[in-house]
């Protein structure tokens, strides 16, 4: 397995809304729960480590279904990053009920630093690239 460094950590109410018919969280909520993880730790590096032409985007994902969720509860979403490349990062989330220490779903997808009007990958911005080297 790759090396993985914890990046960032967030809590999310689930809402009574993100229940399907089948009485537990619906799939596709999952990965909203990862992307505004990812959105939050992506704005956490401020617009100076931002700058440049290019914008992060994930180019997959993926979610294992371990144990279903319910409404009530606050969903504590991990998110894991590997080794950087030139463009791109793997991260790995991990999804747990706030008070249970027991994995419920994880996850990951791929993030790819992409020129908007190419549609082409560019270097990662050295200092997104500095915070995931260090320590």
């Amino acid at each position: 397995m790759e090396p993985r460094k914890l990046v960032h950590t967030t809590q999310i109410a689930m809402r009574w809304g993100d229940m399907d018919a089948y009485g537990h969280v619906n799939n596709t909520v999952y990965f909203r729960y990862m992307e505004q993880a990812r959105v939050e730790w992506v704005e956490s590096f401020g617009q100076e480590l931002l700058a440049g032409g290019g914008r992060p985007v994930i180019v997959n994902a993926g979610c294992t279904f371990l144990i279903p969720l319910t409404y009530p509860g606050t969903v504590e979403v991990r998110t894991y990053a590997g080794k950087p490349g030139r463009s791109s990062v793997q991260t790995h989330i991990e999804m747990r009920l706030v008070g249970d220490e027991r994995l419920y779903a994880e996850g990951a997808a791929k993030i790819v630093w992409m020129d908007r009007r190419t549609g082409k990958s560019v270097p990662m911005p050295e200092g997104v690239r500095t915070l995931l080297e260090a320590g």
